[in-house]
C-alpha cells in the first residue's frame, strides 16, 4: 500500500513524460499540416499520439504509476490536442466541416460542465472506458481523413476507412457524454458531502 500511495503522489512517471510528450508533439502537427502542406506526415503523426494515448494509460495501470497529477494532466493534455488539432485540419479543408463541428461542439460542452462542476464542489470525475474508446476512434479516423486528402494513390481506401472509424466513433462520444449527466451529478453529490461540516 505505501508504494500505491507513493505512485499516486508523483509527478515524473513515465506515462506523464509520454503524456508531455505528446503534448510537444502538437506544434509539429500543425506545422507539418499548415507551413509544409504535408498530409501524409500530419496524418501519420496524429495517429500515433492517438496511439500513445493509450499506451501511456495501459503502462500506468500495468506498472502501477497511476499518479493524482497523470489523471488531470492526460485528459487536458487529451482535449487540448483535439481542439487544436481539429481546427488545424478545419484550416487545411481535410474533413467534413460538419464531423468536425460535432467533435468540437461535445468537446466545449464536456470541458464547460467539468469547469462547472468543479467550481460548484463537485469530486473530480475519471474518464470513462466510453470516453475513452470514442476518443481512440476519433484520433484514427482523423488521420484517416489526412491521409484521405493528400495525393497519396490510397486516397479511396482511406476515406472509407475514415468514415468506418468516425461515424461509431462519434456516436460513442455523444454517448458518452449522455453518462457523464448521472455521474457529474454523483459527483457534485459527494462533493458537497466531503465538505459538510458533520455535527
Amino acid at each position: 500500500m505505501p508504494n500505491e500511495s507513493s505512485a499516486e503522489d508523483r509527478i515524473l512517471t513515465v506515462p506523464n513524460v509520454i503524456t508531455l510528450v505528446r503534448l510537444a508533439c502538437l506544434p509539429l502537427f500543425v506545422w507539418l499540416l499548415l507551413a509544409a502542406d504535408n498530409a501524409l506526415l500530419a496524418g501519420a503523426l496524429l495517429g500515433a499520439l492517438g496511439a500513445t494515448d493509450w499506451v501511456d494509460g495501459w503502462y500506468a495501470r500495468k506498472f502501477r504509476q497511476v499518479s493524482t497529477f497523470g489523471k488531470v494532466f492526460d485528459p487536458v493534455v487529451d482535449r487540448l490536442l483535439f481542439f487544436v488539432s481539429i481546427v488545424a485540419i478545419i484550416i487545411a479543408g481535410a474533413a467534413p466541416l460538419w464531423f468536425c463541428i460535432a467533435v468540437l461542439l461535445r468537446e466545449v460542452v464536456i470541458s464547460l460542465a467539468t469547469v462547472v462542476l468543479a467550481t460548484l464542489g463537485a469530486r473530480r470525475i475519471d474518464v470513462t472506458w466510453m470516453g475513452k474508446t470514442a476518443t481512440f476512434g476519433l484520433m484514427f479516423a482523423f488521420p484517416a481523413f489526412l491521409w484521405a486528402s493528400s495525393s497519396w494513390p490510397l486516397q479511396s481506401t482511406f476515406e472509407v476507412l475514415a468514415w468506418v472509424c468516425a461515424i461509431p466513433a462519434l456516436t460513442a462520444s455523444y454517448y458518452a457524454a449522455a453518462l457523464y449527466i448521472p455521474l457529474g451529478l454523483g459527483a457534485l453529490r459527494e462533493g458537497r458531502a466531503l465538505r459538510t461540516p458533520k455535527p
